[in-house]
């Protein structure tokens, strides 16, 4: 069994998935080809925001929405404690420092409550100035934006939505990467929807930011490549990843969304019989739809956590934990001592979460399987 199968997802593309890379590989347009343009134009559409500027891969993004904004020494940006590294490294690789907040522990995405209590921490204390929030799509959920809008917009700051799980998810009709100043999202292979190496994607309704996304993506360029205006990347997305991604996207909207949500409920069902409350599943709130990027459950400690994910492994079934440390503890940040802001949810769910095997193209089968072992084991 496969946690992520993409093998099985090639096989029932693979017709239109070949004819895409072979036309690619037999035009030599292999940078800035015509796919990328139509590709930003499809995903734009489809999330509903004006521009949609690909790039490198989804840290790239994140850091050209950094760059765009002159996050520098003593902005504050606040980010969840619970997520991975480079939702808070592109902060620093700007100048700027993270603060880690608390996440919601039903949901496992940004708290409000704990934003609020940490900018007025943070304005109170008058050392840094609090200028964004990268509110992150964890596990193919959405974050609160209905909640967390009015309190960027109270406080004066930006909202970054890194939508690297998310993408597919929506809030009331509305698709993720449409709720921040600046969205971004992530292509790589085993995202919600990935391609075949690395990629990513900038999402906004500002002409303004738009304008400068494309020229960071290409060197800082001004009128031309060789124009150069301000400090850039070399972050574009290669022609044979556009293309893999227009079949890719067919395929989600026309199925694989559905298709994950069936699954998702099929593994509520079925584990809600199998476990009571031997685990916590996930919770969806009103109103959102998520990707799936994982199903992720909470058993009741470390130790119980740990030896459930050996047993299933002894038995063929693939999990992962995300994330064992929260993001406070990184060494790379230099935070030592006590950490000020209360990040208890964070720690209980690096104790407590494991994640399943999750794609579009599980069987009912393969379900069963996973729920009837897991139930074994607990």
């Amino acid at each position: 069994m496969q946690f992520r199968d993409l093998k099985k997802q090639y096989n029932v593309l693979k017709e239109e998935m070949d004819r895409a890379m072979i036309e690619v590989a037999g035009s030599s347009q292999y940078i800035n080809g015509p796919w990328v343009k139509e590709l930003e134009a499809q995903l734009a559409d489809y999330v509903g925001v004006k521009h949609c500027i690909t790039c490198a891969n989804g840290t790239d993004a994140l850091s050209i929405a950094m760059m765009a904004w002159g996050i520098k020494e003593g902005d504050a940006v606040f980010v969840p404690d619970f997520t991975f590294f480079s939702s808070g490294e592109v902060v620093s690789l700007a100048g700027g420092t993270p603060v880690f907040v608390d996440v919601d522990k039903d949901t496992y995405n940004i708290s409000a409550e704990s934003l609020e209590k940490a900018i007025l921490k943070v304005k109170e204390e008058g050392k840094l100035t609090p200028k964004a929030v990268v509110a992150v799509d964890l596990f193919g959920l959405p974050a609160d934006f209905k909640t967390l809008r009015p309190i960027a917009d109270k406080y004066g700051i930006l909202i970054l939505e890194d939508g690297a799980q998310g993408f597919g998810g929506e809030i009331d009709g509305r698709k993720a990467c449409s709720f921040g100043d600046i969205s971004t999202t992530s292509f790589f292979p085993a995202k919600p929807l990935g391609c075949y190496g690395d990629g990513g994607a900038v999402f906004t309704d500002d002409d303004e930011i738009a304008a400068l996304a494309q020229s960071i993506r290409v060197h800082g360029k001004g009128t031309m490549k060789y124009d150069n205006v301000r400090i850039g990347l070399n972050s574009r997305l290669d022609s044979i990843q556009a293309a893999i991604l227009q079949v890719k996207l067919k395929a989600f909207k026309d199925h694989e969304l559905d298709d994950v949500n069936k699954v998702a409920d099929k593994y509520t069902e079925l584990l809600s019989e199998a476990l009571g409350d031997k685990a916590t599943l996930p919770i969806i709130p009103e109103g959102f739809i998520s990707s799936w990027a994982q199903y992720t459950v909470r058993l009741k400690g470390r130790e119980t956590r740990d030896s459930v994910q050996a047993a299933l492994k002894e038995k063929g079934i693939p999990t992962m934990v995300y994330y064992p440390k929260p993001m406070h503890c990184q060494q790379a940040f230099g935070i030592e001592g006590d950490y000020e802001f209360d990040c208890s949810n964070t720690a209980e769910l690096c104790d407590t979460v494991l994640s399943l095997p999750m794609h579009p193209y599980m069987t009912d089968e393969d379900i069963r399987t996973v729920v009837e072992t897991l139930k074994e084991v607990l």
